[in-house]
């Protein structure tokens, strides 16, 4: 069960698709995932976690609360 914070891509990835996602797909300056009519941009890959922030605008434009995200 992941909790709301700091997060590494490769894990935003794997808990996306336990979530019925599917991808990530080459769509010109970023990836993205699908689940569905929705389409989530996925932050390129870097050297650090994916901010707390950030975590919450993707969750947020891919209509996953907080309660789904944590219940994973």
């Amino acid at each position: 069960m992941p909790k709301l914070g700091p997060i590494k891509r490769r894990d935003l990835i794997a808990y996306l698709r336990q979530l019925g996602f599917e991808g990530p797909v080459a769509g010109g300056k970023h990836e993205y995932m699908q689940r569905g009519a929705n389409r989530l941009r996925i932050p390129n890959s870097h050297r650090g976690d994916i901010s707390l922030d950030l975590l919450r605008e993707i969750l947020n434009q891919g209509g996953i609360t907080r309660q789904e995200w944590e219940q994973l």
